[in-house]
Parts: structure tokens; sequence; C-alpha cells
């Protein structure tokens, strides 16, 4: 089912006479319970036209490196064939979306988007819209609840949002459908064809896996794979677990939801059918925090700068900012996990040879950066920086709110100290209240070295 608070128009031209009609599918590269897909379908078999894909691959992706990119690989060399059993062509090309997209919708009837939030991504939307002579919509499929919908303006706090979006879940918690094309456009010549470029540097980043490799594979099956084994073998554990690095009790969707490889309506649909008793704690997680990043992205111009943090925050901040620190560190040092505290460095290192941290540790990590940069204004860029460059799942809502987060951001005041000002604070002792602290070091340790022998 498509609600259609899911469609929104992006032009005013209408449905013409065309060869095809074209899915430009950039924020999730999927099949399985892909709204914007099954919406191209659908008015494929209505205008009975067959339906074309494409993919526009961007070098210099802002914050983006290889193997950031050999994941995207991965999943959009799964993604290809999966359309390929549909009838579907994906025609994939190399460079700015905002130029190829007006030559692959030459002969559309109709061009269908998804919807990724950041920045750059609406710049490509605005910028197609005024370039198409079809009509052009997106649906958003990468959210339960469309985030215009969920709420109308930036939320103050996780408790301002739930009460808007819970009685909102239920209506969305439906399946996408699984319609296929009745006209397959394998053979059809849309007038540009994938770009060698393109084919090229997925297949280079692919082989190379980029600077260094990470231990997680890309594409949907992946996902669903790592999905069903959390259902099956960590939900049990997830409540009560969730905040201890060492319990293996996350699912770990979150590089695929990133990336758009897994639905998160597929997710919650599939955790709420185990009617397992902890199924809400976890749903807590992926709708009403996830989607509460989505609405800072959304509705603040200033989500990847510290301006665009509460003005609350800037200004316990900014009175604290000539406080004496007791370490300071410079980015490189904190690139290199080069500080005085051996938890912070594991977290680093978790970072940095896995591509990703656990979500604990990473209020922690950013705390700290917080704590040991020479100003507020420089450790927000710091954290930015490492948290974009390291996570597979930076660079999207969700990093650039959970970086937000340390600084002050879905928080409230607490007491006055130096430096954080009134900015919640962390430290090592919680960190030991809260789990074995020492054997996360220890277990991290242990992946370095398994990295150092790889590469």
């Amino acid at each position: 089912m498509i609600q259609q608070e899911r469609v929104q128009p992006l032009n005013r031209q209408p449905v013409r006479k065309g060869r095809y009609v074209l899915y430009w599918m950039q924020a999730s590269p999927r099949l399985r319970c892909n709204h914007a897909y099954q919406y191209a379908v659908t008015h494929a078999e209505r205008l009975a036209l067959p339906l074309v894909a494409c993919f526009v691959v961007t070098p210099g992706f802002p914050d983006a490196r290889g193997f950031h990119y050999r994941f995207l690989a991965e999943g959009l060399g799964e993604v290809e064939r999966d359309l390929a059993n549909h009838g579907v062509r994906l025609v994939t090309r190399f460079g700015d979306p905002a130029d190829n997209i007006p030559a692959l919708a030459a002969g559309a009837a109709l061009v269908v988007t998804d919807c990724g939030y950041l920045r750059i991504q609406r710049e490509w939307r605005e910028t197609v819209s005024h370039e198409l002579p079809c009509r052009f919509c997106q649906v958003e499929t990468n959210v339960v609840v469309p985030v215009h919908h969920a709420s109308p303006k930036e939320e103050w706090s996780a408790a301002t949002f739930r009460k808007k979006i819970t009685p909102l879940i239920d209506r969305f918690l439906v399946p996408s459908g699984e319609k296929r094309p009745g006209r397959s456009s394998l053979s059809l010549d849309p007038g540009v064809d994938t770009d060698p470029a393109a084919a090229s540097f997925l297949a280079t980043i692919a082989e190379a896996g980029g600077e260094h490799r990470v231990p997680w594979q890309g594409g949907e099956r992946a996902a669903h794979g790592l999905l069903d084994r959390f259902i099956t073998e960590r939900l049990d554990r997830y409540a009560s677990g969730r905040n201890d690095p060492n319990a293996d009790a996350l699912s770990c969707m979150s590089p695929y939801l990133h990336f758009g490889q897994i639905s998160p309506l597929d997710i919650a649909l599939r955790i709420t059918a185990t009617g397992h008793p902890d199924a809400g704690v976890y749903l807590e997680e992926l709708i009403v925090r996830r989607e509460l990043a989505m609405n800072f992205v959304f509705y603040n111009p200033g989500y990847d700068r510290y301006e665009g943090l509460p003005g609350w925050a800037k200004k316990t901040l900014g009175e604290h900012a000539g406080d004496i620190r007791e370490y300071s560190y410079r980015f490189r040092e904190f690139e290199e996990a080069a500080t005085h505290d051996p938890y912070w460095n594991a977290a680093q290192d978790e970072m940095r040879f896995s591509g990703k941290m656990h979500g604990y540790m990473r209020m922690y990590w950013g705390k700290k950066i917080l704590e040991w940069s020479e100003s507020p204004e420089e450790g927000y860029r710091i954290a930015l920086g490492l948290n974009n460059g390291y996570e597979l799942d930076g660079r999207d809502p969700n990093g650039f709110t959970g970086v937000a987060w340390c600084f002050g951001k879905h928080d409230r005041a607490w007491a006055e100290r130096p430096v954080y000002g009134k900015i919640r604070y962390m430290n090592a002792h919680g960190l030991k209240r809260k789990f074995d602290a020492d054997r996360y070091v220890e277990r991290v340790g242990e992946l370095k070295e398994h990295a150092g022998h790889q590469e």
C-alpha cells in the first residue's frame, strides 16, 4: 500500500506520451518494500509502458571514501540483477545526477524518484525538477512515517516528537506491495546507456575495497540475512544489552538503512510480527529516534554545522569556551586514536577498523571530543569529520544528529561544569558502571590486530 502522504509532486508538468516510465533510484537501491519502485511499477502498468531504472554514481560525494563506495557497489550489483529478473533495465551513470537525469528522462512519460533528506540530495531534485518536460514526483520510502506528515516543524526533543508520531505509526505500518512490471525494458534503448566510467569506477572500488576493508558486505540480501540472525539470536537480549558493547545485542542495520538497502518499514513489520515483549524497545529506536533525526535534517538548514545547535547549547558552550582543558588534541591525534584515554581510543579504533562504532560508545566518543578540543566549534568540526569519514552509517541524518546530540541537540540543560557548561557530561566511570569497559578495549584490540593482518 502506498499512502498518498508519501507522494509529493516536484513540478507542475503533466504525464506525457513517452516510451517508458523512469525510476531514478538514488536513496533506495533495493526492490523489497520500496514504495518508490512500486509507485513507478503501478504507473508503468497504467500507461502500458515498460519501466527503466537509473542510478547515478557521484564521485566526490561529501566525505565519502573508498569503503563507502565499495559497500554501495556491492548493493548496486545485486539490485541490477534483481531488476533484470523483473524485466527492468538499470542504467548506471557517472557524475552529478542533475546533469544526467534530464537526458535519461528525454523519452519518459513520467519520472519517479525516492527521497533522501540531505542538502545535496534535495538540491539534485530541485535542479532536475526545472529541467524535466514531464511530471516528476518523489516517494518517501526510507521512513515509516513521511517526515512532513510526522511533524510540520523541527522538534525540540524525542518527547515532543514521540507524541506526534506515535498516533500515526499504525496507519503507515503496512506492506508496500510487491508487484512486478508487466513489460520488459531489457531490450529498450532509452537513448542514454550505462556510462563505462561508472562501471569502471565501481569495479575498481569493489576489487580494491577502498583504502581499507571493513567487515561488512553490502546489499539487500546481506541486510536481510543479518536481520534474520538478529531476530533469532539477539532480539531476546536487545532490551537489556543494547548499551553494552560486549553483549552483541544490536541489529547492526544502520549501514544498510544508510544506503537504502533495507527498508525501515520492512524491519518494523518483521520485528512487530515476532510478538516479542521487547519489540517496542527496538521500534522506539528504529522509528521515533531515527525519524527524529530525519526531522532535524529536514527542517534545520544548519544540520551539518555548529550553528545548527539550539540557542541554549551554543550559549552555555560559549560561556565556557575559554575554560582550561585538562587535555587538548588536534584532529590527527583524534583520528589516530592517540589520546590518553584507552576507552576513547578503543571507540575510535572500532570505527576505523570496522566502519561502525557501538552506539553507546559513540555518545562517549563525541562528548570527549567536545571536552578535549580547543573550542566547541573545533570539537564539532572534528567529530563530524571523523564520524562522516569512518562510519559506514555516517553522512546521513542519524550521523549528523548523533554528533549534534553530544553538543546538546534534543537534550536538556544539566548541572553546570567546566568546558561543558550545561551540556550533558559523560566519563569513564560511567562506562564501567554500565559494562566491562576493559573487556571492550581488549575486543577492539583483537579487531585491530585482525584488520592489520587483512591489510
